[in-house]
């Protein structure tokens, strides 16, 4: 079978692999939609790994199901999360399962998404994969797993109907959290970035204002929001950080949302955060399975729009362009790019 070998972003490779054979409990998966997630291209998180095969926000279908597996059979469609919690651990049972060693591990997709089958352990049959609900297209179901991350930000964070937000950011996760906290009753959902063309994406997405995030984004928002600065402020790019200190509201939340650049640093001191503020930083990682399952009925729902975040639509052949493309958003007016392995050109 075909995969896509990742040496670094400016390398990768369709390369060829045996098709994986699976065990009594697990599945094998024809992947028919594999998205590129930004954590695909920090070079500095992958490189003692490579090469490997990347790609975690997989739909697709059962092509061959272990004799022991009774959830799931051939022909099901499917989309699955890469790793899954244990679920009897201090921190599963603390409601923190994305703090959970065993999914802290990585990946349990055999070779990744980004190949034309995997093989989905046992431990994901029993968790992780959800069935793709009828009408429900595998590019949009691929959406799960990345959605499922921002419902966890977003519900760590406490947002309340009505209340407004402000998204510092317009990528792919920072229009994920607009569409979101539009779907969940925000009161006012702002967006700001540098891009126009994001910008544009953003209003799109539900943002019922799209700002650009420069000099007078404090003077911008208070216009906007009756005087006051922002309930939740949600950082998806580290270049934001220091306007988001700026732009909460006494009593805010700030949610640092995704990785960073390596040695990456917040350059305030704890009076500056903290004196006289009740301010709240908060962080979040990944998506729990209660996350995956949630976001799949908002994604059938249509309550976040998750199409019209998708800019490219690349068969293997030409995926590697889809990761320069990532690296280079600008140059190439790119948001979210799916990759189709069952395509061939």
């Amino acid at each position: 079978m075909r995969v896509l070998m990742y040496y670094s972003n400016q390398d990768v490779r369709v390369e060829e692999m045996p098709v994986p054979e699976i065990g009594p409990d697990e599945l094998l998966m024809k992947v028919i939609a594999s998205g590129i997630c930004g954590s695909d291209v920090m070079e500095w998180y992958r490189r003692d790994k490579v090469p490997l095969v990347l790609g975690h926000e997989v739909a697709g279908e059962v092509v061959e199901a272990g004799k022991k597996v009774r959830k799931f059979k051939q022909g099901d469609r499917i989309a699955a999360t890469h790793h899954v919690p244990c679920n009897t651990c201090h921190y599963c049972l603390s409601g923190h399962h994305t703090m959970c060693e065993t999914l802290l591990g990585g990946s349990h997709f055999h070779p990744g998404g980004f190949a034309e089958y995997l093989r989905v352990p046992a431990i994901n049959v029993d968790r992780g994969v959800f069935p793709v609900p009828e009408g429900l297209s595998y590019e949009l179901a691929s959406f799960m797993e990345p959605l499922a991350c921002v419902i966890r930000g977003q519900r760590i964070s406490r947002l309340k109907p009505g209340q407004t937000v402000l998204v510092l950011g317009s990528g792919i996760a920072g229009l994920l959290h607009i569409g979101l906290a539009r779907a969940l009753g925000a009161g006012l959902v702002i967006a700001a970035d540098t891009i126009p063309f994001r910008l544009k994406k953003a209003e799109e997405m539900g943002a019922h204002l799209a700002l650009k995030a420069d000099e007078d984004l404090v003077t911008s928002l208070k216009k906007a929001n009756e005087g006051r600065l922002a309930d939740l402020v949600i950082i998806c790019f580290e270049g934001f950080i220091k306007p988001a200190f700026e732009t909460v509201k006494r009593g805010g939340t700030i949610l640092f949302f995704g990785g960073a650049s390596e040695g990456a640093t917040i350059q305030k001191t704890i009076n500056d955060i903290f004196w006289r503020t009740e301010v709240t930083l908060t962080s979040t990682y990944a998506g729990s399975p209660y996350d995956c399952d949630i976001a799949l009925k908002l994604i059938k729902a249509g309550a976040v729009p998750v199409k019209k975040t998708i800019t490219h639509r690349l068969s293997m052949e030409k995926a590697p362009e889809g990761f320069k493309a990532v690296c280079a958003p600008v140059e190439h007016e790119c948001i979210k790019v799916i990759v189709e392995p069952q395509l061939h050109s």
